[in-house]
C-alpha cells in the first residue's frame, strides 16, 4: 500500500512543482510585499512593516472607485448571463433541426479576440462629431436623445461594460449548460408527462435540481471571472480607466505596477490581497449556500 501511495505522489509531483512555483510562492510573495512599506523595487530596500499600504489603498479615491466598478459589474452580470444562459440552453435542447448549428453560432462570440468584440461595441455605441452610431440610431426611432456611450455619463458607459461583458461570457455559459442538460435522465420527463405534469413544474421540479451542480459551477466562476475583470473594460475605454471612471480592482493592480502611477509594487499587493480576500469571502458564502440549494446526487 505504501509504495502504491508513493507511486500516486510521484505522479503528482511535476503538477505540486508547478503549482509552488507558479501559484503558492507569488501569493505568499506578495503577502509579504503588502506589508513592506515604500518599498523600492531598484534598490530592493522599504523603511518597514505595517499596515500602511492597506490604509493607503483603502482610502485611494480610485481604488474604491475600482471596487464600486467591479462590484456593479458582478451583481448584473452574473445572474443575468446565467439566466439568459438557462434560457437560451432549455430553447437549443428542444430545438431538434440544425440544433448544432445554432450552438455553433452562439458559441462563436467566444472564440473572437475580445479587443475586436470590444472595438465592435465602441464603434456601435460611441457618439462623434460625425455620427452617432448605430445604437443611438436604433434609440432614435423612438423618440430617444444620442447618448454617448463611451465618453458620456457613467451609467451609459457601466450599461455597456456590462453589456460587452455579458455578451463575452455567455456562449461559454449556454455551451456548458446545454451539456448539463443532455445529461439529465429522461425517465424522469417520461414519469412525468405520464403524470400529466405541467412543463414549467417539470423544469422546476425536474430540470433545475439535476443541474443545480452545473449552475452553482458557472455561478461561481462567474463571479471570480468578473472580480478579474479587466480587459473588458480596456477594449472599449482605453487604457486609461482612471479618467474614464471605469476601471476595476484588477486594473487599479496593473496601474500600480506599470501604468501611469506605477512603480508602487506594496500599494499594487496590498489591493491583490484585498481582492483575493473578496473573491474568497464569496466563494466560501457560495459554498454554504450550496450545501442546502444544490443537488448533488
Amino acid at each position: 500500500m505504501k509504495k502504491k501511495n508513493l507511486k500516486a505522489w510521484l505522479y503528482l509531483l511535476p503538477a505540486i512543482v508547478f503549482l509552488g512555483a507558479f501559484l503558492v510562492y507569488p501569493l505568499i510573495d506578495v503577502f509579504i510585499y503588502s506589508f513592506e512599506e515604500e518599498y523600492n523595487f531598484a534598490s530592493q530596500t522599504y523603511s518597514g512593516v505595517g499596515l500602511y499600504n492597506y490604509s493607503y489603498v483603502l482610502h485611494d479615491t480610485y481604488f474604491l472607485q475600482a471596487v464600486k466598478n467591479t462590484f456593479i459589474l458582478v451583481v448584473i452580470t452574473v445572474p443575468v448571463s446565467t439566466g439568459l444562459a438557462l434560457l437560451i440552453a432549455v430553447g437549443l435542447s428542444s430545438i431538434k433541426p440544425l440544433r448544432e448549428l445554432y450552438q455553433t453560432i452562439y458559441f462563436l462570440p467566444y472564440v473572437t479576440n475580445t479587443l475586436a468584440v470590444g472595438l465592435v461595441f465602441m464603434i456601435l455605441f460611441q457618439k462623434t462629431e460625425y455620427t452617432d452610431g448605430l445604437v443611438n440610431l436604433i434609440l432614435g426611432w423612438f423618440g430617444c436623445s444620442p447618448i454617448d456611450f463611451i465618453d458620456g455619463p457613467y451609467w451609459a458607459k457601466m450599461f455597456v461594460l456590462c453589456f460587452y461583458t455579458i455578451w463575452i461570457v455567455l456562449p461559454f455559459k449556454i455551451l456548458i449548460l446545454t451539456s448539463a442538460l443532455a445529461s439529465v435522465n429522461q425517465d424522469y420527463y417520461k414519469a412525468a408527462r405520464v403524470d400529466g405534469t405541467s412543463k414549467f413544474r417539470i423544469f422546476v421540479r425536474i430540470t433545475l435540481p439535476m443541474i443545480s451542480p452545473m449552475i452553482f459551477y458557472l455561478v461561481i466562476t462567474g463571479f471570480i471571472g468578473a472580480f478579474k475583470a479587466y480587459s473588458d473594460a480596456v477594449a472599449l475605454f482605453g487604457t486609461d480607466l482612471n479618467t474614464a471612471g471605469m476601471n476595476t480592482i484588477v486594473g487599479y493592480v496593473y496601474d500600480m505596477l506599470y501604468g501611469d502611477s506605477g512603480g508602487y509594487p506594496s500599494y499594487a499587493s496590498a489591493a491583490a490581497i484585498l481582492l483575493f480576500a473578496i473573491v474568497l469571502t464569496i466563494t466560501c458564502i457560495n459554498l454554504l449556500v450550496s450545501r442546502k440549494k444544490v443537488n448533488l446526487r
